[in-house]
């Protein structure tokens, strides 16, 4: 019998994001443990002038509880029946670097793209595009199309 592996998968609420763990939840074999992870975005420093929003502050950020029910409710509504247990986990930092950081403890890791812009990748990055740059392990990519 092959060895047990440990699949994560990066959840937000997307409709790819969904696709992602439904592939996972396909792709587990009996014994494997499936990990969803969803990543807070940690609280940010907001520029201290007097245009800022909330000036000398933080970008309001949403309770922790929140995102585990979000999490939760995400894992149920994707779970069919005879479906592998699946491991719920919430973090706070930025969602690249902590689902890099779970790759090297994992077989296999799935996200979701949300298929952003050329220009918009290039400046800013997406989560998708860092995490199969750096990540420790195998990448699957859920595109906008394979979640319809």
């Amino acid at each position: 019998m092959s060895e047990s592996r440990t699949i994560v998968v990066g959840v937000d609420g997307s409709a790819q994001s969904r696709a992602a763990l439904r592939w996972a939840l396909a792709e587990a074999r009996p014994g494997d443990r499936v990990r969803a992870m969803l990543v807070r975005v940690r609280d940010e420093l907001l520029p201290g002038t007097s245009y800022a929003i909330q000036p000398h502050g933080r970008i309001p950020v949403g309770e922790d509880s929140a995102y585990a029910g979000l999490l939760h409710s995400t894992v149920q509504e994707t779970r069919g029946p005879g479906a592998p247990e699946v491991e719920e986990v919430v973090l706070s930092g930025d969602p690249a670097t902590e689902l890099n950081k779970a790759s090297a403890d994992a077989d296999l890791l799935v996200v979701g793209s949300h298929g952003a812009r050329p220009l918009t990748e290039l400046l800013l990055g997406s989560v998708a595009t860092q995490v199969v740059r750096h990540a420790h392990c195998p990448v699957v990519v859920m595109t906008a199309h394979a979640a319809q």
